[in-house]
């Protein structure tokens, strides 16, 4: 079980944005490993509560994105 410190963390990663949908809310990022999630490099979809980092995310482009864990899901927090 995790604690909520944990839980709330913010991760830091570098991906490639494979695709985009701000309609449902979604980025699908093909990312390095994630250290301190312990994660292997994959592609996996991450929700964007913020609506304006949907102007960093463009398909082919490579970022440096942080993200954390809420109830939902993984949610991106910050593009670079």
């Amino acid at each position: 079980m995790k604690s909520s410190a944990e839980a709330k963390a913010t991760h830091k990663a570098t991906g490639v944005v494979k695709k985009v949908d701000p309609k449902t809310g979604v980025v699908t990022l093909a990312h390095e490993a994630v250290n301190s999630m312990n994660w292997p490099p994959m592609t996996m979809g991450f929700m964007v509560n913020d609506k304006m980092l949907f102007d960093k995310l463009i398909v082919g482009k490579q970022v440096n994105f942080e993200f954390m864990q809420d109830a939902k899901g993984y949610v991106v927090t910050s593009v670079k």
